[in-house]
């Protein structure tokens, strides 16, 4: 990759390496994203007893390790090969995959342009790694169209990059939620919530409710366009807000910040 950070890396993360020099009771490997050497203790290769620490790594193989200590002042940092597990080292492997996939998108943008690609590699990460660790999840705000490229790069290198970009990636999809307490004092309460829930739906076939219990509902939508999606939670919120406030009852409204496709899917 041609990332190539200054800093160091922190406790607790993943990081790529290659193994440079095995010693007896260690091995030492070179940090690929920050171009440091680092070390992996004997008792951190795998659990269990070690009788030859060459069954386990060998020169030249890369691995994925997380980062144990980091002294920045010394330049020491120790890792960690068996506290990887197998989700982890997929997840890694996935994560640079798609980081490649925005280096290529920036060297097809730059050939386009006839520019040199690694300059405008840095122009972009200069700027964007301040706010994301790896480029695609920028790319894939760009898709969703939360940032906009022509503040981090001229108009036509935006417009090409933009290009390059809904050429090569698939957009993510994206989900917003909203949650809904109600309360009807009147007869026939239950019914009135029910008209009021399918008058929301007719807004768009995207959304989803689902009963939380004690009279608490959640608005879920999920696609791939942001406004959009958006405008279907604000939209069928305000529905419910005023319909059940025509009925006399109370409806009180709060976004969820954070859900997981997991969640949504339950």
């Amino acid at each position: 990759m041609w990332i190539q950070r200054t800093t160091f890396p922190e406790e607790g993360d993943l990081v790529l390496c290659t193994v440079t020099n095995i010693q007896h009771n260690s091995v030492f490997v070179t940090i690929h994203e920050y171009n440091r050497q680092g070390m992996i203790p004997i008792s951190e290769i795998a659990p269990g007893r070690i009788r030859n620490i060459r069954d386990y790594v060998i020169e030249g193989k890369i691995v994925t390790c997380k980062i144990l200590n980091v002294n920045a002042e010394r330049g020491y940092i120790d890792l960690s090969l068996r506290r990887v597990s197998e989700s982890q080292r997929r997840q890694k492997g996935d994560e640079v995959k798609q980081e490649l996939r925005a280096e290529k998108i920036v060297e097809l943008t730059a050939h386009a342009l006839k520019i040199d690609p690694k300059q405008l590699y840095a122009k972009l990460t200069t700027k964007l790694l301040k706010s994301y660790f790896y480029m695609y999840q920028a790319f894939d705000d760009v898709l969703a169209e939360t940032i906009n490229l022509k503040d981090f790069v001229s108009k036509e290198e935006a417009e090409m990059l933009l290009k390059q970009i809904k050429d090569k990636i698939k957009p993510k999809e994206l989900i917003v939620a909203g949650d809904v307490a109600i309360t009807i004092w009147e007869e026939g309460g239950l019914e009135i919530v029910r008209a009021t829930l399918l008058n929301a739906k007719k807004v768009s076939d995207k959304l989803k409710i689902i009963y939380l219990g004690g009279g608490k509902y959640r608005l879920i939508i999920k696609g791939i366009d942001y406004k959009e999606i958006e405008k279907i939670l604000k939209d069928a919120s305000e529905v419910i807000l005023t319909q059940i406030k025509k009925a006399k009852g109370k409806a009180e409204y709060e976004r969820v910040k954070n859900i997981s496709l997991e969640h949504a899917n339950a």
